[in-house]
């Protein structure tokens, strides 16, 4: 990512309405997984660190291409953090209960292919893989170049993808879909194009939208779209 990007993350993930949504759903993804688990593309540590806080059963690994991001992430959560890539990573083969790749796949420096693989290789038997990725092509935006990000998909591609790579029992859903019409709207209207999405808001207002979120994961349906894709598969 541009460097400015990792301050923003770094100062905003602990608090900001979208990170705690995006933490809340991969902890919940995680639960019942007890024994080592690796960030994949762990950024400045914001989920290890949360990580640290609620699961302190669990041994938390991370690995981080960029030094200044892996360096705040340990400080951050106390985990071993590592630099290097989800390309090629640093790990011996079934090293982890589960892996968790939050927003990495879709970067322009990841081979998805390779990495799956990757993910695969490090993952026990019986392994589980939480990814979340951000949906749909037509909602790429100023922000995903800020963040170098190349590939947005729908929620079948990213089963697809998870089913070619050698995984099963694969569920994948969409969420941020009640506020998907705001995101449209932020992300095309010409006068708001120019800018990262990562950025403070007003307390009301990100209180708002978070509870947004909250109503959404309560809603007795899945949505048919939304602004990210959740999956979780299992290694075979």
């Amino acid at each position: 990512m541009e460097p400015g990007e990792y301050a923003l993350m770094d100062e905003a993930e602990a608090g900001m309405w979208w990170y705690r949504a995006l933490h809340g759903h991969l902890l919940r993804a995680l639960e019942g997984i007890s024994g080592p688990v690796l960030d994949a593309g762990c950024g400045t540590g914001g989920l290890l660190a949360l990580l640290a806080e609620r699961r302190p059963d669990l041994e938390l690994f991370g690995v981080e291409w960029a030094g200044m991001a892996a360096s705040r992430a340990a400080a951050k959560s106390g985990a071993k953090v590592t630099r290097g890539s989800v390309n090629t990573l640093p790990f011996a083969d079934a090293s982890f209960a589960a892996v968790v790749s939050a927003d990495v796949l879709c970067h322009a420096a990841v081979r998805p292919e390779t990495a799956l693989a990757e993910l695969r290789r490090v993952l026990r038997p019986g392994g589980r893989l939480v990814v979340n990725m951000p949906a749909f092509a037509w909602l790429m935006s100023e922000h995903d170049r800020q963040v170098h990000n190349a590939l947005r998909v729908s929620a079948g591609q990213l089963q697809a993808m998870l089913a070619r790579a050698g995984f099963g029992q694969i569920r994948a859903r969409y969420w941020n879909g009640l506020l998907l019409p705001l995101m449209v709207l932020r992300r095309k209207a010409p006068s708001w194009k120019e800018s990262s999405d990562v950025a403070p808001f007003s307390p009301w207002l990100d209180a708002t939208l978070y509870a947004m979120t909250e109503i959404e994961r309560r809603l007795p349906f899945r949505m048919p779209a939304g602004g990210s894709v959740l999956a979780t598969a299992i290694r075979l």
